[in-house]
């Protein structure tokens, strides 16, 4: 007999952005852990920002729920598993809760909703709405049929007008509505460009969040909520992947500058025999020793750009490094620290230099979206021959190279979006250096990772 995993679970979706669903889904995880409650979160979409908070309320690292990512098997898999050991799963969607892939609902949280059988609850924010608000919320559940859209939850109003607005939508849509979040300047999660400021950067969080919990326990209906998540259909029982000995130390950057991965990537590089060891680019003043490559990943090194200018002594390390031959690859922020230096308001700082190239940081968005890569020949390995090695990602910065690439360097990727059109050919990569736009996502890039790790030398 099929063995299942039979914990509750909810998606947390909007009207649209805007709406509070995160400022909502910071509020339920606080109050269920606060409850004593083992809570496993999920994020709907390419996002690194919102899974902190996540991360940082609940205690465990949180995972991803995308549909451009994952094929509807592997994700019911990963929630399977990842879940197993909590009591209850709560996903946060992207965007509106139909807002997909260009002017679609493809992998959208309704995407998601289809595919795990997940009850939904919709954040409204109703201001300078009456009836109208009715409206709206008919209009999501008769949009798509059938949907998982099982109750509503109103964001940014006041204690007085919940009744009113409640006794509209229960009467106008049947659809219940569990709650509410009353205006709370006091635990505003402030914003950039990118979204949310990272949780480490955000002054008072442990009040803000206390604030979101005490609140929620008290204006929610978190007993309604939880007996939501309890009907549901149980998912197949999927057991972790095994973790072998490890094979190879692979440092990983890891500060306020680079703290952008994926908890599935690190523990798929984990799978692939690789011990992760830390370390900071920005305090550092020396690499730990006797490692076999390096990955840096994303983040914020604009931020920190004085600050990793100045640690000369950790560049001086690194250099040493790429000049025996170390494999290094860099995404995103992490490409742009292997690059020759960032130019901020009229100001350049040297990064690292181990690829030529220079790079300026602008207020208009150089990219956004979803990404299929072709790895382009004798990348990740020279001796790369096998099928084409295909992987998935995402771009998103602000950040582009000034000119074309170096007649030293090659391209890494023959970049295509999310309906198949061909875009250009990214990255860069020198010797044992290569660095990409592209934050790759684990289950599409199996195949990239275990090539490149298999270059570095064993322990």
């Amino acid at each position: 007999m099929e063995q299942l995993c039979s914990v509750p679970r909810i998606l947390i979706s909007a009207t649209g952005s805007g709406c509070g669903k995160t400022t909502v889904t910071a509020a339920i995880l606080g109050a269920l852990y606060k409850r004593g409650l083992q809570v496993q979160s999920f994020k709907c979409g390419p996002d690194y920002l919102d899974p902190m908070f996540h991360q940082y309320i609940t205690g465990r690292p949180a995972y991803h729920a995308d549909p451009f990512f994952l094929e509807p098997q592997p994700m019911r898999r990963l929630v399977s598993c990842v879940g197993a050991s909590a009591d209850v799963s709560v996903l946060e969607g992207a965007m509106g809760y139909y807002d997909g892939i260009g002017q679609t609902e493809r992998a959208s949280a309704y995407t998601v909703s289809q595919i795990l059988e997940v009850p939904t609850l919709l954040v409204l924010s109703p201001k300078g709405m009456g009836c109208s608000a009715g409206a709206l919320c008919q209009g999501f559940l008769q949009f798509r049929r059938p949907n998982s859209i099982r109750g509503i939850l109103l964001n940014d109003i006041r204690s007085g007008m919940y009744s009113y607005y409640r006794d509209i939508l229960e009467r106008e849509t049947g659809c219940k509505v569990y709650g509410y979040l009353p205006h709370l300047p006091e635990a505003h999660l402030e914003s950039r460009h990118l979204g949310l400021l990272t949780a480490a950067e955000v002054d008072g969080l442990d009040q803000k969040l206390s604030l979101l919990a005490q609140t929620a326990e008290e204006t929610l209906d978190l007993d309604g909520i939880l007996a939501l998540a309890s009907d549901t259909v149980p998912l197949p029982a999927a057991s972790p992947l095994k973790k072998p000995e490890p094979a190879f130390r692979l440092g990983v950057a890891q500060d306020a500058a680079f703290c952008f991965y994926y908890a599935e990537n690190l523990e798929l590089l984990e799978q692939c025999g690789a011990q992760l060891v830390p370390f900071s680019p920005l305090s550092d003043a020396a690499l730990p020793e006797n490692l076999d490559g390096l990955y840096l990943g994303g983040g914020y090194p604009e931020l920190h750009a004085a600050a990793l200018a100045a640690n000369t002594s950790f560049r001086t390390a690194l250099t040493r490094l790429a000049d025996a031959g170390l494999p290094i690859y860099g995404e995103c922020g992490g490409y742009i620290y292997l690059m020759r230096s960032l130019r901020l308001s009229g100001q350049d700082y040297p990064m690292s230099g181990l690829l030529p190239q220079t790079c300026t940081l602008t207020d208009r968005r150089a990219a956004l979206g979803y990404r299929a890569a072709l790895a382009l020949p004798d990348w990740p390995a020279p001796t790369q021959t096998a099928a084409p090695l295909w992987t998935r990602g995402h771009e998103y910065h602000y950040a582009q190279e000034d000119g074309p690439l170096p007649a030293a360097c090659r391209h890494l990727w023959r970049l295509y979006d999310s309906a198949g059109g061909l875009l250009r050919e990214e990255g860069c990569r020198l010797g044992s250096v290569a660095g990409s736009w592209m934050h790759c996502y684990p289950e599409g890039s199996r195949r990239f990772w275990r090539t490149w790790l298999r270059a570095l030398p064993p322990i």
